[in-house]
């Protein structure tokens, strides 16, 4: 989490322009959990298997908008994110297998029986646009073969009708041999904590 080695990072996120966009999506209670940076460089980035976010995440009940900020300019020759349009409006994980392989850079993908990648749509960005995703969309991105590098910084947001379970992160880290989420710092942005049952870190401002 970038945020853990650097709180400057944070100045990112407590944006009220992307934050007023968040808010559309999951109300005006946000807490932040999770800052990370992704980078395909030229030439060799490998690719991301389509997935749901939610399969990984320690959120109950499910609810994450992933901010994703585009650093690079993101097109499909560089790897962008591909989305199945509305495959998150059934509001559930679907199968995922474990992935071996090393030209991946996440462990599980969507079983094949549960999308088209006819369907795909490419999320093409300038540098310094954002998209908006949610916990439950289909989505993935193709290896970077090209000479531009591919560099994007995301935000996720939880609404705090929810709660960050570090139990529940430490049960996924075993069971799905990924990274622990357990320790991360989460902060409480906009409003109240509506579950009651969050430990948010607080910010100097």
């Amino acid at each position: 989490m970038l945020i853990d080695y650097d709180p400057g990072f944070l100045d990112y996120c407590d944006n009220d322009e992307i934050l007023d966009m968040v808010s559309q999506l999951i109300g005006p209670d946000i807490a932040l959990w999770n800052t990370s940076f992704f980078a395909k460089p030229a030439g060799n980035g490998k690719r991301t298997p389509w997935h749901q976010d939610g399969e990984y995440w320690p959120i109950r009940p499910l609810a994450t908008c992933t901010a994703w900020l585009a650093l690079d300019d993101s097109t499909p020759e560089n790897g962008c994110l591909r989305v199945i349009r509305g495959s998150h409006t059934a509001r559930a994980l679907r199968a995922h297998n474990t992935v071996t392989a090393d030209d991946v850079t996440l462990n599980q993908e969507l079983d094949a029986a549960e999308y088209d990648e006819a369907d795909a749509v490419d999320i093409v960005l300038e540098a310094g646009q954002i998209s908006l995703h949610d916990v439950y969309l289909l989505h993935g991105s193709e290896p970077n073969t090209s000479p531009k590098s591919r560099r994007g910084m995301t935000m996720r947001f939880m609404p705090t009708t929810s709660v960050f379970d570090r139990d529940l992160a430490r049960e996924k880290a075993a069971r799905l041999g990924i990274v622990d989420h357990s320790a991360r710092q989460v902060f409480l942005l906009r409003g109240v904590d509506r579950s009651g049952q969050n430990t948010f870190q607080m910010r100097d401002r």
